[in-house]
């Protein structure tokens, strides 16, 4: 908290001082890396923002963010491979044809992306030879000189929703000619919002998992920061409400083990989402669903979006961090997870409360007011005690779900424990009988191998479906909205 508290109080002097507001934004995320790792490593390399001989805290005056997110500093790095692609004199003397995969590869793009004309012939004059290893900052080169990091390689076309701090566009990329999301952050408040941003970038651009939002791509003027992703069509509350909120329950447990599948490779990062929601679970075409707006993840005290948004939050809120509780780990989005079940399960929310007392008042009247046994510690505790809850007795939940299975009442059953400790972890939830219908095979997909790439598993139509149309007009997937 004192940290994030530093952070703004730099931003917000760096705004009003001349220096750019790309360069703030980089020293910043620069400098919350190294608070939280003493040394991030990417391709075996060890980088950070502060050069030897630097006194501790001294940020390097010429790091800036780049499209992908990194500084652009790294061990080792020669000065001929710093400079554009376009000046830099033929190196590779065992020189071999390069073709369009062999860029692919070596800078991670997509398949389906357009090269600029007489691209391969600059990149072959400036690249090392492919058994060495290729500076960051000769990467940032190359992908600034295919488009990566400029406004006009995105045209941008219906606006999908606004907040606070944020609007989000559909767009297109001129690169793939692919739809985009881009959403664009403000840097003018000094409150909020560059934190969430700086926060979303750096925890983002290491995620990559196939049920986690893709971004594609930063870019950064001094009044905008533009997080460029995947676009999907729609969340899972609009995939419900197109469904009548009537799920066929083979496509609840598909969607369920992909968002187990995507919250394990966080948490097993350490990463905590924090605001697990149907509207923060987009869902592609194909069915793929992936987790989006890391705003919130890992961050305390961030400003809350609007009031509307406070309360739907509200919905998936433990009741320990409900109660105060401040000391939470990846528990907490266990919770929430339970929370998704059911809605998809039943088409209705479990706990729709619109205060805070109100909240744990329906959360009691179903799983029974907590006891020493249920809940060690809390019926005596100052905080539990203010509120004076009448004792409700627990209810079975197949009650309240009747198309759940008793396999499926077990694992919801296992989320929704008031104790943080003994709720079950995404990983071993992942391995519970309730999937057992889904086979082996995906137990062991690599990490951007989607679900749908087993055989034999498939989405089926959804009872209460109206239409397989989807309208291209909906408000906003994207609750990457803010």
């Amino acid at each position: 908290m004192d940290r994030m508290k530093i952070i703004k109080r730099r931003l917000s002097m760096s705004l009003r001082s001349a220096r750019p507001v790309d360069d703030s934004l980089s020293e910043l995320a620069e400098q919350m890396a190294l608070d939280e790792t003493p040394g991030a490593r990417e391709n075996g390399e060890t980088y950070s923002c502060r050069p030897p001989g630097n006194r501790i805290g001294i940020v390097h005056e010429n790091v800036k963010m780049g499209s992908d997110g990194e500084s652009d500093q790294a061990s080792g790095t020669s000065s001929d491979e710093v400079q554009s692609p376009v000046r830099v004199r033929m190196r590779n003397n065992h020189h071999r044809r390069i073709s369009n995969e062999d860029i692919n590869k070596r800078l991670s793009l997509p398949a389906d992306i357009r090269l600029p004309e007489g691209y391969l012939e600059k990149f072959a004059m400036n690249s090392p030879p492919f058994d060495k290893p290729m500076s960051r900052r000769l990467r940032r080169a190359s992908l600034s000189e295919i488009g990566f990091g400029k406004l006009e390689t995105y045209i941008k076309l219906d606006k999908l929703g606004e907040g606070t701090y944020a609007t989000v566009f559909k767009g297109r990329s001129k690169l793939t000619d692919n739809l985009v999301a881009l959403k664009e952050i403000r840097l003018e408040h000094e409150e909020g919002a560059p934190c969430t941003a700086i926060r979303e970038v750096s925890l983002l651009k290491d995620l990559k998992h196939a049920n986690i939002v893709t971004l594609h791509d930063i870019i950064h003027t001094d009044k905008c920061l533009t997080l460029v992703f995947e676009y999907l069509e729609k969340d899972l509350k609009q995939y419900m409400d197109d469904c009548g909120n009537i799920m066929s329950v083979n496509n609840v447990k598909i969607f369920l083990y992909q968002l187990l599948r995507g919250l394990a490779y966080c948490h097993r990062r350490k990463v905590l989402h924090r605001d697990l929601k149907p509207q923060n679970l987009l869902i592609s075409e194909k069915g793929e669903l992936k987790l989006a707006d890391f705003g919130l993840a890992r961050a305390k005290s961030v400003p809350t979006k609007t009031y509307s948004n406070e309360v739907v939050t509200l919905w998936y809120r433990p009741p320990d961090v409900l109660l105060g509780s401040t000391e939470y780990s990846t528990p907490i989005d266990m919770w929430g997870v339970g929370c998704i079940f059911y809605e998809m399960i039943t088409g209705r929310p479990l706990f729709p409360g619109s205060t805070v007392e109100d909240e744990l008042h329906l959360i009691f009247r179903v799983l029974g007011t907590p006891t020493e046994k249920t809940w060690p510690g809390m019926p005596t505790s100052e905080e539990f005690k203010t509120y004076n809850f009448p004792l409700y007795r627990a209810e079975p939940l197949v009650n309240h779900a009747p198309r759940i299975d008793s396999d499926g009442h077990d694992l919801l059953s296992k989320l929704l424990q008031f104790d943080a400790k003994k709720r079950v972890s995404a990983e071993d939830a992942l391995k519970h009988s309730y999937f057992r219908s889904l086979g082996e095979q995906v137990q062991t997909l690599p990490d951007t191998a989607s679900i749908f790439s087993v055989k034999g598993i498939q989405l089926q139509k959804d009872p209460g479906k109206r239409s397989s149309v989807h309208p291209e007009s909906s408000k906003s997937s994207h609750d990457q909205k803010e």
